[in-house]
């Protein structure tokens, strides 16, 4: 029989206090003094936090919340994040003590949810592991590392010219229908068995755009590793507002935390995870909205003041973490819409100096076969070389160099028509070089293909094909190559870069292909 002493007795009832849940829930209650445009302005709430969930209770007994925006000396300004037509003056007002939280974890893979992680898409709730603030401090620069591995799309022109980087923010820029949506979509699809986490995020979108999103990464079998979060364009401006915080707080929990749901660190790496937001432009104009009927003063272009930094925090969430925070990481590809090419409008000049270079599309070549169209001139990545396989790195320095050259000869000569040999060799090879990196949707490429279609080309194996069969050859010439002499690629892989030997077998096995190439009569 135990003994019973009082050491005994203290420790039993302080074992039981402390199961007592003595907690006082301190939630303070206002009341709504006006409603409208989807704003609250509540009374009596006096401890409310910026970015708050609010609880609004209608006469009937409908729930509906909001978020605190505006912290004024008498009154709160919310914005309302369910059904606005419910709530009336004089309705209650409660705050919750919690910040605007969104579900994250593994179960939202393969799901198409709205900005508060409720399902869209009729498959059943969510059991989600935990939630995440939508407003989330980005880590700061001792917690992360300089980006250094390659985040390949699978496409010829931006792999090899614009590379992209896993913790990189490429901004994807063009008029509306140049193709923007497509790039990000490919870039999707190009991580599958990659272990990379995709989240894409549509703002403003039609309902339809968004289905035949979903569409094609079902058909490609994407939406395993992918999460889709719609605030379509019949949403309210507050839902097209947090959607992308939204998104990103749920690729957060993936960099966070390792495959075990535990915080990563050395023993437990984060995951990868690509988010693309299309397109910040319409959350700018909700933001705009929401703003403006929140009373907040308009600064230039009728934008709030802040209009940079909800953009500059948002983006400044991809991150590439370092060895004790688990290397995970987070790639952004914000997408912006300019009307009739203007790249100095105000929300694009602020989204390209966040970012860590752009990809810019245009009309012109879209219109003239070129796709994607992007143009090579005024596309960068400010992160470039350090995003690239040394195969890939090799190659492609003397394409965007060829290409240079190209476009201002083009330009030079469409004047004159006696052009000396070297200029005329140039021209050829530059347009060959232009056809190379033509690529229909859904054919991505294999990093290793690009940099053997890209030697190709440099060494001037193109020069002499027509530029109307020159697709058709490097996909030929790529099949041959997998099915008659894989070596090369086993080559180019365990050399690590572009040796004298791996030259040579290349060298061969391509003229082999060019003595039964036919080109089009």
């Amino acid at each position: 029989m135990t003994e019973i002493t009082a050491q005994s007795i203290d420790a039993a009832l302080r074992k039981q206090l402390d199961a007592l849940n003595t907690s006082v829930e301190s939630r303070e209650t206002g009341s709504v003094i006006q409603v409208g445009d989807g704003i609250a302005r509540v009374d009596g709430l006096k401890n409310a936090m910026a970015g708050e969930l609010l609880e609004f209770t209608s006469s009937t007994g409908q729930v509906v919340y909001g978020m605190a925006q505006n912290l004024e000396e008498d009154e709160v300004g919310a914005v309302l994040l369910g059904d606005v037509a419910a709530i009336k003056e004089n309705d209650a007002v409660k705050t919750t003590g919690r910040l605007v939280e969104v579900p994250s974890g593994k179960a939202l893979l393969g799901r198409v949810v709205n900005p508060l992680g409720m399902p869209l898409d009729g498959k059943g709730e969510i059991k989600a592991e935990g939630t995440r603030p939508v407003e989330f401090k980005a880590p700061g620069v001792i917690h992360r590392k300089p980006v250094h591995e390659p985040m390949q799309t699978g496409i010829l022109a931006v792999d090899s010219m614009i590379p992209i980087g896993r913790g990189q923010r490429e901004l994807i820029i063009g008029d509306r229908q140049t193709g923007k949506t497509a790039i990000a979509v490919d870039a999707i699809l190009n991580q599958k068995g990659k272990d990379m986490v995709c989240i894409y995020v549509a703002v403003g979108q039609k309902a339809s755009t968004v289905a035949n999103v979903q569409e094609t990464l079902e058909k490609h079998g994407a939406m395993d590793y992918t999460i889709i979060v719609n605030a379509s364009a019949s949403d309210s401006a507050p839902l097209q507002y947090i959607a992308p915080m939204a998104g990103a707080a749920m690729g957060e929990y993936f960099v966070y935390n390792g495959e075990d749901g535990k915080p990563a660190g050395p023993e437990n790496p984060g995951r990868h995870v690509l988010i693309v937001y299309d397109d910040l432009t319409k959350q700018a104009v909700a933001y705009r909205q929401m703003s403006l009927t929140l009373r907040r003063p308009p600064g230039r272009e009728a934008y709030p003041g802040d209009i940079f930094y909800l953009h500059s925090r948002l983006l400044e969430r991809a991150v590439k973490m370092n060895e004790q925070n688990g290397l995970g990481s987070m790639t952004a590809l914000p997408i912006i819409e300019t009307q009739a090419g203007d790249v100095s409008a105000y929300i694009p000049t602020n989204v390209i100096s966040i970012t860590d270079g752009q990809i810019y599309l245009q009309t012109d070549l879209f219109f003239q076969g070129q796709r994607p169209a992007v143009d090579v001139g005024i596309s960068v990545s400010r992160v470039g070389g350090s995003a690239q396989i040394k195969q890939m790195k090799q190659v492609a320095g003397t394409l965007k160099l060829d290409l240079a050259a190209f476009r201002e000869l083009k330009a030079f000569t469409q004047f004159g028509s006696d052009l000396d040999k070297a200029t005329q060799d140039q021209l050829t090879r530059g347009a060959a070089m232009t056809e190379l990196l033509k690529q229909n949707r859904f054919c991505m490429m294999d990093v290793y293909d690009q940099a053997v279609a890209i030697y190709a080309g440099g060494k001037g194996y193109l020069d002499d094909v027509p530029t109307e069969d020159i697709v058709r050859f490097r996909t030929e010439l790529l099949e041959f190559l997998h099915a008659s002499k894989p070596e090369v690629f086993d080559e180019l892989a365990k050399a690590g870069k572009w040796t004298g030997d791996v030259e040579n077998l290349t060298n061969a096995a391509i003229e082999a292909f060019k003595l039964q190439f036919a080109p089009t009569a």
